[in-house]
């Protein structure tokens, strides 16, 4: 997808197909769940998830696979070995398909972003 124009998430949501729209659905069910006192917000085209004004975690649907965004060193760092092996760039944990979306692994990322502050890159 082409970076959106959409005001809200619920915009967003709604310019996927369904099955798509059902896993990015779910990402952020497990964002709002899970992010207690975070701010859900559209930045750069994707919905976005605050903390002091700061985005820690994003996603989007992309052409060619659903992005989610983990912008905290340290958390990445402490799940080195249960990330290791997924298409992952940077800051980018890449899923080619919805039904590979490992979504034990993101509930946990979530919860250990949400434990305390960290530096965003």
């Amino acid at each position: 997808m082409v970076q959106s124009n959409a005001a809200d998430v619920d915009t967003y949501l709604a310019e996927f197909p369904q099955e798509r729209r059902e896993a990015l659905s779910r990402l952020r069910e497990l964002c709002r769940a899970e992010l207690t006192g975070f701010r859900e917000v559209m930045a750069y085209g994707m919905p976005a998830y605050e903390r002091d004004g700061a985005a820690e975690i994003a996603f989007a649907g992309q052409k060619q696979y659903i992005s989610f965004y983990l912008m905290r060193g340290d958390v990445r760092e402490a799940f080195e070995d249960r990330l290791a092996g997924h298409d992952m760039g940077k800051g980018c944990l890449r899923f080619r398909k919805p039904e590979l979306i490992d979504f034990d692994l993101v509930r946990d990322l979530l919860k250990a972003t949400a434990a305390g502050p960290g530096q965003a890159c």
